[in-house]
């Protein structure tokens, strides 16, 4: 490890090239992100008399949870339990699931979910008897996935959680409206929604501590609109990195802007190297890029078999589950297969096979994906359906403790962003929603009772009021009071100008001129990322391809330095996917194994001798170094210093502060 790091996180590096803030928001608390671990932190944080800023870069209902199609998974059947939920949890993992997470997810995820009913989510219910329809998925071994409109239960909690946002706004102002052009959502009180804005940099104190976020606000005719929401707590509920392949079942907006901006933080990644390649996509042929349709597991979970070219059922002789075995053996059966009978690189698919539900089976459990097959020219009532891996799920992300803390205070993280524990080497199927849920509860409780202790706490002998300073200007494209007030918010909560150039220090606007900044990279650099990345470190990777996918991305600033690149979402975007791949294929590159979903032809076993922990990953001097570490077992060091549980309940005890350990046999100590 890099001298002078430790438990509490890497120096980070510097922020990302922009203007500066042109307004503000006060809040208590930010959440960036709209998903189900967006939403529920947000609408717990309000309930707890929080003011609540949601940020979200597209509007509220398009992030990543509304694509899930296969549902939110729940010891919720008779005979089912916890504890048979978390086995199956750890047998995907793959022996890297910090087995405290997990227990804490399959224990408080059955009332999680019946929370998220009472909030209005409406799952299936079996007609005759009115209790709600379990299915399978793989690595199940019993039917525990709630699901809902058969296979839109994204959609439908997505639906019922911004249900939820819309009554608290009503609850407020009688349902008035937002604030025209400038994606601001005013809505007075307690909660408020920023739409159509890509979050740039945490906003630190001196001392390290999140003090909020700057964004930009992407509203019609702005080009310019970057301001900050100033918060003591800041929650990253991002979602997920897809987009840095050149095909994922991830939507356009999933470029990894919340890893990015916690690596810039100084906060801790981990696990990144573990991505989930979804095996049953829709395979529109060796061209296809961008998001793919996603054929959901739970066809496979309702009886549909997997065949190759030939129509010869393969899996049953892979695994006990066959079809349902977990997705990291699907994925890596279909390759092989595929390879077997002379496939060319890229064109690797295998066929779903599901002609025997008939029609009406389709129409009413799968209506989602007939549709969108039958949108592609196939017809899955007659033939079989063409599927391969695509990128799906990012099982690492922000290193964070059971709280959701990373290792910078103040600053959370929940959902596909974070990187929990419970994942491990591999998630398993319809985890990733209940993870969601479990964890922002969590956050927002641990939110809640921070502030509480703000609130109680004796002022410090001495202590004199903030140093006023006098406001700039807003810029003229940014939104302008006048706008926030048309949206009757408060003035706690309204957009005002940011300081300019006055003694505060957690704003880029207050930095020297000569203060570094992260480079940004021309949009013209984004697909050759993702092809570099698909190519080197795809479903198969190896030394030399990892090495190789290493150097090129390393080149790529050089190599794009003659055109331009102007501060934007596109060049933003893509210096959040650089950044992020970089860090991916130096994980990959250092961890010598194969195990879940890291497949290194080159090291095709699991070595748990060497393997069984975790890879930590810092920045340093301004992003330009990588500092990579391994934990010594597979539960991370705490990410803070112990605190009280809820509720007056005994502290929980934390794992020793961890020595960074030797590099395993066959390992650099330092990888670019």
């Amino acid at each position: 490890m890099t001298p002078g790091t430790g438990p509490l996180g890497a120096a980070g590096s510097a922020p990302l090239r922009a203007p500066a803030p042109g307004w503000r928001i006060d809040a208590d608390v930010v959440v960036v992100g709209s998903g189900v671990a967006g939403l529920t932190a947000a609408l717990r944080c309000d309930a707890a008399g929080l003011r609540t800023v949601v940020v979200t870069k597209a509007s509220l209902d398009d992030g990543s949870t509304r694509w899930a199609q296969g549902g939110i998974a729940a010891a919720l059947g008779e005979g089912d339990s916890p504890a048979q939920h978390l086995d199956d949890t750890l047998v995907a993992g793959a022996g890297l699931c910090d087995e405290e997470a997990v227990h804490t997810l399959v224990t408080e995820g059955p009332a999680a979910v019946r929370r998220l009913i009472g909030t209005g989510a409406r799952f299936d219910t079996d007609p005759a008897s009115g209790e709600m329809e379990l299915t399978r998925e793989g690595g199940h071994h019993r039917r525990r996935i709630a699901h809902a409109g058969g296979d839109a239960t994204g959609a439908e909690i997505s639906r019922a959680l911004l249900a939820a946002v819309r009554e608290v706004h009503r609850g407020i102002d009688g349902g008035g409206g937002g604030g025209g052009n400038d994606g601001i959502g005013g809505y007075g009180g307690g909660l408020r929604t920023v739409e159509n804005a890509l979050v740039l940099d945490l906003l630190k104190t001196p001392g390290g501590a999140a003090t909020g976020v700057t964004l930009h606000v992407m509203g019609e005719g702005q080009h310019d609109g970057v301001g900050a929401v100033h918060a003591p707590a800041v929650v990253l509920a991002t979602g997920g990195m897809g987009q840095i392949f050149s095909a994922t079942t991830n939507p356009p907006v999933s470029t990894g802007d919340g890893v990015a901006l916690a690596l810039r933080a100084g906060a801790e990644v981990s696990d990144l190297e573990f991505v989930q390649f979804h095996p049953t996509a829709l395979y529109l042929g060796a061209g296809a890029e961008g998001q793919q349709p996603l054929i959901s597991e739970a066809v496979r979970g309702e009886g549909a078999h997997l065949v190759d070219a030939d129509g010869v059922r393969f899996m049953t002789g892979e695994h006990e589950l066959a079809e349902l075995a977990p997705r990291d053996i699907v994925a890596k059966a279909i390759m092989r297969r595929a390879a077997e009978q002379g496939a060319e690189p890229g064109t690797e698919h295998a066929y779903l096979d599901a002609r025997h539900f008939g029609a009406a089976m389709w129409e009413s459990r799968f209506p989602t994906i007939l549709d969108a097959c039958r949108s592609n020219g196939i017809d899955p009532v007659t033939q079989p359906i063409p599927v391969a891996p695509a990128a799906h799920y990012a099982s690492g992300g922000v290193r964070t403790d059971l709280h959701g803390r990373t290792t910078v205070p103040g600053l959370y993280a929940c959902g596909e962003v974070a990187c929990t524990g419970v994942h491990g080497a591999n998630r398993l199927a319809s985890n990733s929603l209940l993870e969601g849920l479990v964890f922002a509860e969590r956050i927002a409780e641990t939110v809640a009772r921070d502030a509480d202790r703000r609130a109680t706490a004796p002022e410090a002998p001495g202590a004199t009021a903030p140093e006023a300073t006098e406001p700039a200007a807003p810029t003229p494209d940014g939104p302008t009071a006048d706008a926030a007030a048309n949206a009757r918010t408060d003035a706690a909560t309204s957009p005002r100008p940011a300081p300019g150039t006055g003694t505060h220090t957690d704003t880029p606007a207050d930095t020297p001129p000569d203060t570094p900044v992260t480079p940004l990279l021309p949009a013209e650099a984004r697909p050759v990322i993702q092809r570099v990345m698909t190519s080197g470190a795809g479903v198969l990777r190896s030394a030399a391809s990892l090495a190789d996918a290493a150097a090129r991305l390393e080149a790529l600033p050089a190599a794009t330095a003659h055109k331009p690149a102007d501060p934007g979402v596109e060049t933003w975007e893509t210096a959040n996917l650089h950044l992020v791949a970089r860090v991916l294929v130096a994980a990959a590159l250092r961890r010598e194994e194969t195990r879940g979903c890291h497949w290194r032809e080159d090291r095709p076993h699991r070595d748990d001798a060497s393997w069984s922990r975790h890879l930590v990953v810092g920045l340093h001097e301004a992003g330009r170094t990588l500092d990579v570490r391994t934990t010594r077992t597979t539960r991370f060091p705490p990410t803070t210093a112990p605190r009280p549980e809820p509720h007056g309940a005994p502290d929980r005890p934390e794992a020793p502060a961890e020595a960074p350990a030797d590099p395993p046999p066959h390992t650099p100590t330092e990888k670019p």
